[in-house]
């Protein structure tokens, strides 16, 4: 029964989201780049689906204006997690295939994001690395998950080079933002559905890397994510069990 009444409301929520934001984003077509005000909309989910999302170096944190954000793509659950923390005129890189999602598609196009075709990689590589040297010129960052595809709980997958490409060639920072595990922890018909911690990391600068450096930069930048998820992981694992503990009744004579 929970998990009818969760899924009636998200996609109650969703559908309204998307509606509300095809009229405004048409309605103001001079400014493109809203993924910011949609994500934290979308994010706002997270209770209805018993998330508790923990977000670290966002607010407080002096990002760079300009840079290409990476982070780990998980699933769908992503839209209720990693959508909280994506910085404003900031566009979104995705497959062109989710310009065909009923609503969710076109909105995605409307605020201004890139799609690109997966299968025609050189042409993605150049349209990515375009985009990145008008960085500065147009004033935004970019938002790019580097393995290319969800991972379903198969770890952090290979990272593909496009987005290191563009860093370097643009000689702009790549900030790594990190999210621990939510495959097989989120069950629509579990009341709770624990902790998922998001961690925005110290930014990595490009301007040392030569082109020839492109798969030593993608090789540094999956070790430190790597690590920092198996942390994250690792210590969600800690607070979930305590918390359990502190629930267990005690037994008494």
């Amino acid at each position: 029964m929970l998990a009818i009444i969760r899924i009636i409301s998200v996609l109650i929520l969703s559908i309204t989201i998307c509606i509300f934001g095809i009229i405004y984003c048409l309605l103001r077509l001079h400014q493109s780049y809203y993924s910011d005000f949609f994500g934290r909309l979308f994010g706002s989910m997270a209770p209805i689906f018993g998330i508790t999302v923990k977000i670290r170096n966002f607010s407080n944190n002096p990002l760079p204006k300009n840079c290409i954000y990476i982070s780990n793509h998980q699933s769908n659950y992503d839209m209720v997690t990693v959508a909280n923390v994506v910085p404003p005129r900031t566009i979104i890189v995705g497959k062109k295939s989710l310009l065909w999602i009923p609503l969710f598609g076109q909105l995605y196009w409307l605020c201004g994001n890139i799609l690109i075709n997966r299968s025609k990689s050189s042409r993605s590589h150049n349209i990515l690395i375009k985009i990145a040297k008008s960085i500065r010129t147009r004033d935004i960052s970019i938002w790019v998950f580097p393995e290319g595809t969800r991972s379903f709980g198969k770890g952090l997958l290979p990272f593909k080079i496009g987005a290191f490409h563009a860093a370097i060639s643009a000689k702009v920072p790549i900030v790594p933002v990190c999210v621990s595990n939510t495959s097989n922890k989120i069950k629509l018909n579990r009341w709770s559905n624990g902790l998922v911690i998001v961690e925005i990391m110290p930014p990595i600068e490009t301007e040392q890397y030569e082109p020839n450096k492109i798969r030593s930069m993608t090789e540094y930048c999956y070790e430190i994510m790597k690590t920092k998820i198996d942390a994250l992981n690792q210590e969600v694992i800690i607070s979930e069990t305590q918390v359990t503990r502190s629930f267990k009744p005690r037994c008494t004579k």
